[in-house]
């Protein structure tokens, strides 16, 4: 029997499933300082990540479901490691990543059942602070272009009221990471550094300019700032248990295909956790 529903129904619908997949995962701030762009993610699995070097000057990080975005991330590295190669190094950028991520995420999300639950970020760092960029790309495909910070997750609007009055561009890496743990952990707790994966883009690297911090780089960060009440080894917090990966991987779900084949989406995994994945590729 034929029926019909409108083209708008559907669009929304899919919107509502994509939004309500990505809710559940554990949020990630992106936001310049001084010295670069820091990439905060709540994330207690030590082999699963959320953030990730895309090419020289260039990281990736995404939430939602793990398989989804680190499809795309792949994708990312191959494109750039290509373009790299094909022409130059430097004609690898962060803004003709952002489209061809738009490109895959709008492809998919209009013309296959499901759309892929997940929102990513591609930032750049600058020789000059004016250079750095930070793209926010939705599950839709939209493709936000941040002044000066991000917010990508479950309660980003929170998240975003609490860091937006703690963030300071001229701040050095240590206290924008201490501002991005207090505003991810939120007034009812605290996160230790076993609990969050960071990295910076650092402005003054060689050619290479991210680099993961580590958990005694988290903590004495903490120490050292009065914004942040954490005990160095407070275990606290937490992720609600449905997140994303949760348990032991925090895993996310991630977005699906990247490139020109992402469209596929896996789909179905169970909600965070895939075994796989432990390291960023590095390219």
């Amino acid at each position: 029997m034929p029926f019909y529903v409108a083209p708008e129904q559907v669009m929304k619908d899919r919107a509502d499933y994509a939004r309500k997949g990505i809710a559940r995962g554990r949020s990630l701030i992106a936001a310049i300082c001084s010295d670069g762009i820091l990439l905060c993610a709540e994330n207690p699995s030590a082999t699963l990540r959320k953030i990730s070097e895309i090419y020289d000057r260039i990281a990736f990080a995404g939430v939602g479901r793990y398989n989804e975005f680190d499809q795309l991330r792949v994708a990312g590295v191959r494109h750039a490691d290509l373009k790299g190669y094909s022409y130059s190094r430097e004609d690898v950028d962060a803004r003709s990543l952002a489209n061809a991520y738009a490109q895959a995420l709008g492809q998919v999300f209009t013309h296959e059942m499901k759309p892929l639950e997940v929102e990513i970020l591609v930032a750049e760092v600058g020789h000059e602070a004016a250079g750095d960029q930070i793209f926010h790309i939705l599950y839709d495909g939209t493709v936000i272009d941040e002044p000066s910070r991000a917010v990508l997750g479950g309660d980003a609007e929170a998240i975003a009221g609490r860091f937006e009055a703690a963030h300071d561009t001229g701040a050095t890496t240590v206290e924008v990471l201490a501002a991005a743990m207090g505003a991810l952990a939120g007034p009812d707790r605290t996160l230790s550094a076993g609990e969050v994966e960071a990295a910076v883009l650092d402005r003054n690297g060689t050619r290479r300019a991210f680099r993961r911090l580590t958990d005694d780089e988290i903590t004495a960060a903490l120490a050292s700032t009065p914004a942040a009440p954490a005990e160095a080894d407070d275990t606290g917090g937490g992720a609600g248990a449905d997140d994303e990966t949760s348990g032991q991987g925090r895993a996310e779900g991630s977005a699906g295909a990247p490139g020109p084949d992402a469209a596929g989406a896996p789909a179905s995994e169970p909600d965070g956790d895939e075994p796989l994945e432990g390291d960023e590729p590095d390219a």
